[in-house]
């Protein structure tokens, strides 16, 4: 199949709009939290024959799971663009939307089973007082790190991999299904510390996953790399923003 850009514009829109949806809610959600309500989780009702403590905990898990599927979904969209045209551009017409799905099903199971291990460990920081900027702090430098590690590279470069799709038959759909939970367990290699990061701020989680997100997107622009120590994410939003800046230079100066 050709490259068809009204095709991959159409892809890219409708990515970005799921994208955008997350963050409203995201931010609705930080919105009505600082609010002060405290109906977010529930407890058990008068008559319940469940005790309110086992409620509570089921409460707070499908809270907590929903908030990191909308961190998911808000954060990681914009970076799976390539990846759902890829999809799309190896799959038969009738098959696209079912190949999208299952790929995206896999991508999206494989950080939610993650998201499960982070919270499990991250019961381990009670004993830090509460408001504390530590765990942040602490994680930030871990981040750091990473950021600039052969692996993150490693990680990174096989994001970039897009292998061969079968079309036909159930063994299309393991394909796309396998490519998804393989494409996650890259991303989830390549960006869990930066999607810690503002998990762990007792202040500013919605500003901060901005951030990272921004940084998120910008590395998956660079291309692959051979593995080394070196920080990855700006370089291709130096480029971008210093390509930007002479194309304005230059208009400026014709009309001038």
């Amino acid at each position: 199949m050709p490259y068809d850009p009204t095709g991959f514009a159409r892809l890219r829109n409708r990515v970005l709009f799921v994208s955008a949806l997350a963050w409203a809610c995201l931010f609705a959600r930080a919105i009505f939290a600082s609010g002060g309500d405290s109906c977010a989780v529930t407890t058990a009702p008068p008559h319940s024959s469940q005790p309110a403590a086992t409620l509570f905990k089921f409460d707070l898990a499908a809270f907590m799971a929903i908030d990191w599927l909308l961190m998911v979904v808000a954060m990681m969209a914009p970076t799976l663009i390539w990846s759902l045209w890829h999809v799309r551009v190896r799959s038969f017409a009738r098959r696209r939307f079912r190949s999208s799905a299952l790929f995206v099903f896999g991508y999206l199971g494989t950080w939610m089973v993650a998201g499960a291990l982070f919270f499990s460990a991250g019961r381990g920081l009670t004993i830090l007082p509460a408001q504390s900027f530590w765990p942040a702090f602490i994680l930030a430098m871990i981040a750091l790190a990473w950021q600039t590690s052969p692996a993150k590279q490693r990680c990174l470069n096989r994001c970039h991999a897009h292998g061969s799709l079968a079309a036909f038959g159930t063994s299309a759909d393991l394909d796309v299904l396998r490519f998804g939970v393989s494409h996650g367990a890259w991303c989830v290699g390549s960006c869990w510390a930066l999607m810690l990061f503002p998990m762990l701020l007792p202040r500013g989680q919605v500003l901060a996953m901005a951030t990272v997100s921004l940084l998120i997107f910008t590395e998956r622009l660079e291309r692959p790399a051979s593995p080394g120590w070196r920080f990855h994410g700006l370089g291709a939003a130096k480029r971008i923003v210093f390509a930007q800046s002479r194309s304005y230079s230059r208009s400026r100066a014709e009309v001038a």
